[in-house]
């Protein structure tokens, strides 16, 4: 025992220092597309190349929208053209128009958090898990894991919602005390992603509860998913699921 008190002492802490400083280590965030002014045959190829229909064409621009892109690469490697790339990690955005904290006081209260597996191939499952490792450390944060919903202030779900988990997470949520969040992680509950809406499965979460918070990726990595857990008690600012970000104007013309 007393070796690894030693070995700890002389290796200091490795905990991510993020969110009070941006983390620069490499390998914390796959990157993703980005959006933007394209040539016409430069957008026209890259929207072909996409599996999923993340990439569309909106006044003369290239459109990303996170919400479906599963992170296949073939719009960075598979042309000769390929699209511009961004590697934050602050990846969360609000489902709807106002953010959804939950609140002033919540901010400096411990968050407990109820995680359901709608259905998800374990990718997403196993990110959310490495926020209880050293190097992420969600509970210097105040949040933690609870094993049921009635000790819960934010419902976590992974997967495209199938058919078998509805009534689960239905149940689930009307346990939850009020006030109460729900955060919808990774494309499958974003949108259905591959896998949906089919007839086994939902087109994403929203279709099954009210989500407040959704974080892209496949898999979105730790980081996405605490600036997410941070957007929902206000302690830092959602982003937009659109690349680039509508401008008030076209947001005022939808």
């Amino acid at each position: 025992m007393s070796q690894w008190v030693r070995k700890g002492i002389q290796t200091g802490i490795k905990t991510t220092a993020y969110p009070a400083r941006e983390e620069t280590a490499a390998g914390v965030s796959p990157g993703r597309p980005v959006g933007g002014d394209y040539s016409e045959q430069t957008t026209e190829a890259l929207i072909a190349c996409c599996p999923t229909q993340a990439l569309s064409q909106i006044d003369h621009r290239l459109v990303v929208d996170y919400r479906r892109c599963v992170h296949c690469f073939r719009c960075r490697d598979g042309l000769a053209a390929s699209i511009a790339w961004q590697q934050g990690y602050e990846w969360a955005g609000a489902a709807g128009d106002e953010p959804p904290s939950l609140g002033d006081e919540f901010s400096r209260c411990s968050i407990h958090i109820l995680v359901v597996d709608a259905g998800d191939c374990g990718a997403c499952l196993n990110e959310v898990k490495q926020l209880n490792n050293p190097y992420y450390n969600m509970h210097r944060l105040g949040f933690f894991i609870t094993p049921t919903p009635r000790q819960a202030d934010i419902l976590l779900v992974v997967g495209p919602g199938t058919d078998q988990m509805r009534l689960a997470l239905r149940k689930a949520y009307e346990a939850m005390p009020a006030p109460k969040r729900v955060v919808a992680v990774g494309t499958c509950a974003l949108s259905g992603s591959v896998f949906g809406p089919s007839f086994v499965s939902a087109g994403g979460i929203s279709q099954i509860l009210p989500v407040d918070i959704e974080i892209p990726g496949q898999p979105p990595p730790p980081l996405a998913i605490l600036h997410g857990l941070l957007a929902v008690v206000g302690r830092k600012a959602p982003v937009s699921l659109i690349s680039p970000a509508p401008m008030a104007a076209d947001k005022e013309g939808v």
